[in-house]
């Protein structure tokens, strides 16, 4: 898991370049990211990622709230158990955020589980011009099952099948181990190590960002 932002942030196809072959627009640090991705991801059979909507908040606050001991090592944001009225304001935010196209923030569902919340995904516009961050965490439950890798790989793809979208990152910490196999088997490189806030329990103060870029002539 790294650092997606929880109950806050989270069927057209995602858009390519422009029809018309102009230039495509490069996102400024913290602007829209031109075009949407998909609303539904399928990564893998049996498995959903579906924009977080109003409607999941419940499911949403009772996944955070029964993971908080799995998740509080590494997010910040699991110091304290939402309440249901703080989810429900967090996810109209990610709507908003969607639509304004800064984050995208998706829920991850099993067809074996309707109606569960058993993790969230997001791409976060806050990392520069021409890239998104992809974060992410999944329930403790549903851990090591290749859930997380599966689900990060479509959102990879679907982030670099945007307009003006040529890198993602993956930002961790070294001792967060799991997360740094998620970005290996995405096929990132380990481009530095930076000193970062110590901001939760398990943190040491270093953060990996790990990269994966575009080939060019690809969009």
């Amino acid at each position: 898991m790294n650092h997606v932002m929880p109950p806050p942030r989270g069927n057209a196809p995602a858009s390519g370049a422009p029809a018309s072959g102009a230039p495509v627009p490069v996102p400024a640090p913290g602007a829209p990211t031109p075009g949407r991705p998909p609303e539904l991801l399928r990564p893998a059979e049996g498995i959903t990622l579906r924009r977080r909507s109003p409607a999941q908040a419940p499911a949403l606050n009772a996944a955070v709230r029964a993971n908080l001991d799995h998740l509080r090592p590494w997010l910040e944001w699991a110091a304290e158990a939402p309440t249901p009225a703080r989810t429900a304001e967090l996810t109209a935010a990610g709507v908003a955020a969607w639509d304004a196209g800064t984050d995208f923030i998706y829920l991850v569902g099993l067809d074996a589980e309707p109606g569960r919340v058993i993790g969230s995904f997001g791409l976060h516009g806050r990392i520069g011009p021409g890239a998104l961050e992809i974060g992410y965490w999944v329930s403790a439950e549903h851990a090591r099952r290749g859930i997380a890798t599966a689900a990060a790989r479509s959102l990879a793809a679907a982030a670099l099948a945007l307009p003006g979208i040529h890198r993602i990152e993956i930002h961790c910490d070294p001792a967060n181990t799991a997360s740094g196999a998620v970005a290996r088997r995405l096929g990132c490189r380990l481009d530095r190590v930076v000193d970062a806030p110590v901001r939760a329990p398990g943190e040491t103060g270093r953060k990996q960002i790990w990269i994966r870029e575009q080939r060019p002539g690809r969009h």
